[in-house]
C-alpha cells in the first residue's frame, strides 16, 4: 500500500549559485559520505556533472521528505538520506542513523527516480508499506 508520494523540481542554476556562494560546505551539508565521494569525483572530471549530481540528490531528498510526510524535520536529515546508484545505474535510497531506525520501525520501503536536463533536476519518490 502507498504510504506517500513526493516529487520535486530543482533549478540547477540555483544550486550552482549556492555552491559558488558557499563553496563545498553546501555539498557537505546536503550529501552523505558516499554521495560526497561521487560528487567530488564527478566535479573533478567535469564541474557541470558534479553540480547536476548535487541537484538531483537535493531534489530526491526533498521528494523523499515529502513522501514520508516529515519535510526536513527530525529524524529526516540531509546526510542520513543518501541516493546512490546500483551497478546497473538504478538509483536507490539508503538511510542511516535515526532516520533508518524510524523508517524500519514503520515498515516502509521506497523507490526513487531522478532525472536532469541543462537547467533542471527532477525526482519522484514512492514510499510503500511492506506487506
Amino acid at each position: 500500500m502507498i504510504y506517500g508520494i513526493g516529487t520535486d523540481v530543482c533549478d540547477i542554476r540555483r544550486i550552482q549559485a549556492t555552491l559558488t556562494r558557499r563553496g563545498e560546505r553546501f555539498a557537505e551539508k546536503v550529501l552523505g559520505p558516499q554521495e560526497l565521494q561521487v560528487f567530488r569525483a564527478r566535479s573533478a572530471r567535469v564541474a557541470a556533472r558534479g553540480i547536476s549530481y548535487l541537484a538531483t540528490r537535493f531534489s530526491a531528498k526533498e521528494s523523499f521528505s515529502k513522501a514520508i510526510g516529515l519535510g526536513m524535520h527530525m529524524p529526516m536529515t540531509w546526510r542520513d538520506c543518501e541516493i546512490l546508484n546500483l551497478p546497473s545505474g538504478k538509483p536507490e535510497i539508503r538511510l542511516h542513523g535515526a532516520l533508518a531506525v524510524w523508517f524500519e520501525a514503520k515498515g516502509l520501503r521506497a523507490q526513487v527516480s531522478v532525472s536532469d536536463e541543462t537547467d533542471y533536476a527532477t525526482s519522484f519518490v514512492i514510499v510503500e508499506t511492506k506487506e
